[in-house]
């Protein structure tokens, strides 16, 4: 018997659907993701090494910002590249054991990412409402345990999901109506008892989002409540002008994770669901170093010396 579930698991294939519906657009989509991709990658790196190289921006904030950066380059790259190739070529089959490594990936992208943001917004609590106790508040050490435990955490729930997948029994071919490989969907092939990979799911992923988005509430809520006692006006833009990059960035993370799992599953709503993981793996990671930088005048000047120096250079 175990050895008929070990043979189904081998055999269980997956072939990811994509946007193959619509075989006019496969090249167009094709050159649109590249150059997100391309953009993704230059911003982020390109974010991750002005903060290095500029002894200005040494401070907390861009500490985590250089982070985020790098989750969210890691995060375009395990996506991607899968979606680019499954615009130009006809198989599009990919094995379960591929797939399961696919979700690995992203889902400790994911998870970390919505910690970091979470660390962001308690970054920005601390700056704003205990100004003169920042820079003891926020210590290196601290800021170092606050990055290793969103990346830890990241690791562990990606490690429960994964093995909460690797337990089940796969059957024949599946299709995936969908450019990347989720957990809901490989969840829904399985020919085996699916009860405690359902409750797995319902626990962590409702954790993670509600635990991160208390922090991220509370944080704001004591932010707003302390720059509105605030006498001077030019105090109260400037608190709030720290503040408006982070807002933005967790609206639209948020928002479209909150918008992509309350999505109907239809048949009618797959054009949607595909368009939405779309902006959600694909889009914001390109979106993020872009906020930051339009929004920050030290990243906006740090950028313009870097870029001027290499065209002076070459």
């Amino acid at each position: 018997m175990l050895n008929a579930d070990k043979n189904q698991t081998v055999e269980a294939t997956f072939i990811l659907l994509g946007f193959s519906d619509y075989p006019d657009l496969q090249v167009p989509l094709f050159l649109v993701f590249l150059t997100i991709y391309v953009v993704t990658v230059m911003g982020n790196l390109g974010m991750i090494v002005v903060i290095k190289i500029n002894p200005k921006l040494h401070t907390p904030m861009y500490f985590f910002l250089s982070h985020l950066s790098f989750v969210d380059f890691c995060y375009s790259t395990v996506v991607t590249p899968k979606l680019l190739e499954n615009l130009v070529v006809e198989d599009r089959t990919i094995s379960i054991s591929a797939c399961i490594t696919q979700f690995s990936f992203i889902a400790t992208s994911v998870i970390t990412e919505t910690f970091m943001l979470a660390v962001m917004a308690y970054d920005r609590f601390v700056a704003i409402c205990n100004p003169l106790l920042y820079t003891v508040a926020m210590s290196q050490k601290l800021c170092t345990l606050l990055v290793t435990g969103a990346y830890s955490w990241g690791i562990i729930s990606s490690l429960i999901f994964t093995y909460s997948l690797l337990v089940l029994s796969f059957c024949g071919i599946n299709i995936i109506n969908n450019f990347l490989c989720e957990y809901s969907v490989i969840l829904s092939a399985s020919c085996s008892d699916r009860h405690f990979s359902e409750m797995i799911l319902v626990i962590f992923a409702n954790f993670n989002e509600l635990s991160t988005l208390v922090i991220i509430i509370m944080s704001y809520l004591f932010i707003f409540v302390t720059v509105m006692k605030m006498r001077s006006a030019s105090g109260r833009r400037k608190a709030f002008s720290t503040c408006a990059s982070h807002l933005t960035a967790i609206t639209i993370f948020h928002g479209t994770i909150l918008f992509l799992y309350c999505a109907p599953n239809s048949k009618s709503s797959w054009l949607i669901v595909k368009v939405t993981s779309v902006f959600y793996t694909v889009v914001i990671p390109m979106l993020n170093p872009i906020i930051y930088s339009l929004s920050n005048k030290d990243v906006k000047e740090s950028l313009r010396k870097l870029v001027s120096s290499n065209a002076f250079s070459s």
